[in-house]
């Protein structure tokens, strides 16, 4: 192992990315410092060190990594943050990403796959009453839909007026599926919206949705080129290792 304590800059904005800070704090051997895209005003506390907004492209990103002495880049952004992983696959220094695997239908699910967020408001039936849970910047499509009823839930509020025929639930996850079966039943819903995030963390809505036989619109997950991936925490934590060996 090397003497010298080596830099690790973690893409975050995932619970995952919080749980690697901290296991990677605790370790002498490393100093991590977390980049937030900045989306959301008050994020969970992170170990290490923080730093919130964009690098200014693929040139910014690798300007901050020589002044920096980045070791080590881990890519543990969501799946959707396709922008900011096409850009640490550029960087000339070894990067890692935690790919979640996505989730699969089960027995019992009644899944409309789409591409895209506007495929997906538009998938909506008239008269619907909707939970979408796609997050407050791409919720303007939904609201653009005054036939149908839009439960948006989110952590922050959209920054914009609410129509008539929605409202916002303002929650931080995880939620556990007694407490995503209760919002369903209390807003009367019909058809859940959300894209194929993956993971365990989010997953109880869709044992939700199956338990009362409801229908799901998935909006699919890009596709991201990595050359080194990890499916979970423990995994992407043995690669680190390995690499910085």
């Amino acid at each position: 192992m090397p003497d010298e304590v080596l830099r690790i800059l973690i893409l975050g904005g995932t619970e995952e990315a919080r749980l690697l800070a901290r296991r990677l704090a605790d370790d002498a051997r490393y100093d991590v410092i977390t980049s937030l895209a900045g989306c959301t005003v008050s994020p969970n506390e992170i170990a290490g060190e923080v730093r919130s907004g964009g690098f200014g492209g693929v040139a910014g990103l690798k300007d901050f990594i020589i002044s920096e002495n980045i070791a080590l880049l881990v890519d543990a952004t969501h799946p959707y943050a396709v922008q900011i992983s096409a850009n640490a696959a550029q960087i000339n220094v070894p990067c890692l990403r935690l790919e979640r695997p996505p989730w699969q239908p089960q027995p019992g699910d009644d899944w409309t796959l789409v591409a895209t967020i506007d495929a997906a408001a538009q998938a909506l039936p008239k008269g619907a009453r909707a939970l979408v849970t796609v997050g407050r910047q791409e919720i303007a499509p939904f609201f653009a839909r005054a036939d149908i009823h839009v439960v948006a839930r989110m952590i922050e509020p959209p920054g914009f007026e609410t129509p008539d025929h929605a409202e916002i639930v303002l929650a931080r996850p995880p939620f556990s599926r007694q407490q995503e079966r209760a919002l369903m039943q209390d807003k009367r819903i019909d058809v859940l919206v959300t894209k194929n995030s993956g993971g365990e963390a989010s997953s109880a809505k869709l044992h939700a949705a199956r338990a009362l036989a409801l229908p799901v619109i998935m909006i699919a997950r890009p596709e991201v080129q990595s050359s080194l991936a990890a499916r979970n925490l423990d995994e992407l934590v043995t690669l680190i290792e390995r690499q910085l060996a």
